[in-house]
């Protein structure tokens, strides 16, 4: 009979996956990186990705988690944070809390060689 375990959990989002956990998401995705979809060869370099970024609302759990080469790695979490500062402008733009622009338009000063219409002969 198989023991079933039970999912792993993160207390806070900075809990670090333990060396067992990345073991069982490793083996559960086959060793296949879920961003580029290669398989990880032996000796290389793979980080747990969450899925679900935490900074989009993802959980810090396993069955959040997937391999994925530290490359891709880095480029999906380049995108995620992206993705993440976008919506955090649009929405204060919304709510009418997003700081004002510093920047002035020019003034256009008034032509002095040109005269007044009230001022002209005809």
């Amino acid at each position: 009979m198989a023991r079933s375990t039970e999912e792993w959990i993160g207390k806070t989002d900075d809990t670090p996956i333990p060396a067992r956990v990345r073991l069982r998401v490793f083996e559960a995705h086959k060793g296949v990186c879920h961003i580029s979809g290669r398989k990880i060869a032996a000796g290389e370099p793979w980080d747990c990705d969450h899925v679900v970024a935490l900074i989009n609302g993802g959980e810090n759990r396993e069955s959040n988690l997937a391999p994925a080469l530290r490359e891709k790695h880095r480029e999906k979490t380049a995108e995620d944070v992206a993705i993440k500062s976008k919506t955090y402008r649009q929405r204060a733009k919304h709510l009418g809390i997003w700081p004002k622009s510093n920047t002035r338009w020019p003034k256009r000063s008034f032509d002095q060689s040109r005269p007044l219409a009230s001022n002209r002969e005809g």
